[in-house]
């Protein structure tokens, strides 16, 4: 696990900076290390504050980008600029890392509606042809089906494994089921599935440029209202830190 610097933490969470995560993750991969990775975002660290069960899954990842503007912002105010990482972009860099390694080992594609990960997995075959997918499961999971789908992790051991579940729904899941393929790379990637899928699009690269990307989702799914209610939240609770830390 990377060590985090003090200065490096969100509201106790942590954050890693590198200047290659596409490179680290490479390696994690080739040496089949096993590894969690957490998209923060403000409305995510926001829900840690209340969920400790959260907050603990979050600092027991192997690593953290700092996928939301929030997270950005937060270092902004202390006098550091950093790079924000979208989760969905890293995703598609580790797709790319899996089409590179081969066909023995496959990537699994876990959430979504019924559909929804089966369309996203032959679009990205269409563009990776090396691309093996090792298997595909909706979002919908019950007693039922939870088990039989454990059971073809355990047997299939992909190398990577992305869950599109929403927070915290996925991290959870991730944190309880990692142990049946300690050695593949997971990552929450939340309606990642929905956007390769066609079913919905990302912002305008302008508005992604000036960190809105969460204005147009908002505009493309008005009932989040609430969830986003939590980003003012935030943002006056990283800037009143801030004073005080300078203080």
């Amino acid at each position: 696990m990377l060590e985090v610097h003090p200065d490096r933490l969100v509201f106790g969470l942590p954050v890693h900076i590198l200047k290659d995560y596409k490179g680290w993750l490479k390696q994690r991969l080739e040496e089949q290390v096993g590894t969690h990775v957490v998209t923060l975002n403000s409305e995510m660290a926001m829900q840690a504050e209340k969920n400790a069960d959260l907050g603990k899954t979050i600092r027991e990842a192997e690593l953290v980008i700092p996928d939301g503007a929030g997270v950005v912002l937060h270092f902004l105010i202390r006098g550091e600029r950093i790079r924000r990482i979208p989760g969905i972009e890293l995703a598609r860099d580790v797709l790319r890392l899996a089409a590179d390694i081969g066909r023995e080992r496959g990537v699994f594609l876990i959430g979504g509606e019924p559909g929804v990960a089966e369309i996203a997995a032959k679009s990205w075959q269409e563009r990776l042809p090396n691309l093996a997918i090792a298997g595909i499961h909706h979002g919908y999971l019950n007693p039922e089906n939870s088990e039989p789908l454990r059971q073809t992790l355990k047997d299939s051991q992909p190398a990577v494994i992305l869950v599109g579940m929403g927070v915290p729904r996925q991290e959870f899941w991730i944190a309880e089921n990692r142990q049946l393929c300690p050695n593949a790379i997971w990552i929450g990637v939340g309606g990642s599935f929905d956007i390769w899928a066609g079913r919905k699009t990302r912002a305008p690269l302008w508005l992604q440029r000036l960190y809105l990307e969460w204005a147009y989702r908002l505009y493309q799914e008005p009932w989040r209202w609430r969830r986003m209610a939590s980003l003012p939240q935030f943002a006056w609770r990283s800037l009143t830190t801030a004073i005080v830390v300078r203080r």
